[in-house]
């Protein structure tokens, strides 16, 4: 039976990872990855790219970006995130910086608590395609109307080991997630996601 939980969930985390759902939306949230000094990392980067590639399809008026800052650190992801979409070319009033949360979870909580208190409800969100249905999942459980367009560029998605490692990581962080209600964010396999 455990077999089958697992491997079902496995399905389902590569079956929503290959879901681009570019719906209209109130939001698009791209969840934070490491910064370095107020840059991107590759994998950051790649998640700006494609939400900067919704806001320029209309896909919604704003992008919230999120993340807090590790210890020691100057800038949160948010704030990393915020100037590289502003530097090029969305208007910075349209850009939402949520610089809280160390995980996906409590990015999530925060992300919601602020667009919720906007008025709004829906949310595209972006990550990596492993990661969309657990971030789906958590905005959900966090009271967005969520789904998922991930991005398929980056590290994380070059070669077919990466990407095995990875789904193998999201489904484990899944399942603890539904039997917990707790982040997993601490199994790591990359320091710029974990």
């Amino acid at each position: 039976m455990g077999m089958l939980v697992v491997g079902g969930t496995a399905f389902r985390v590569w079956q929503v990872a290959r879901i681009d759902d570019r719906d209209h939306a109130d939001v698009v949230v791209v969840l934070g990855a490491a910064q370095y000094a107020g840059k991107p990392s590759k994998v950051l980067e790649a998640r700006l790219r494609q939400a900067k590639a919704l806001y320029d399809e209309g896909v919604a008026d704003y992008v919230v970006t999120g993340g807090g800052r590790r210890e020691g650190d100057r800038f949160t992801e948010a704030e990393a995130g915020r100037k590289w979409l502003v530097d090029r070319g969305v208007p910075s009033d349209k850009v939402i910086e949520v610089g809280e949360g160390n995980d996906t979870l409590g990015t999530l909580q925060a992300v919601a608590a602020e667009v919720k208190g906007r008025g709004w409800e829906s949310a595209v969100i972006v990550s990596d395609p492993w990661h969309s249905l657990r971030a789906r999942t958590m905005a959900k459980d966090a009271g967005l109307d969520a789904w998922t367009s991930p991005t398929h560029s980056g590290p994380i998605v070059q070669t077919r080991e990466t990407q095995a490692r990875y789904i193998l990581r999201e489904t484990v962080a899944l399942l603890y997630y539904r039997a917990t209600n707790a982040s997993a964010d601490r199994i790591a396999i990359d320091e710029e996601v974990g």
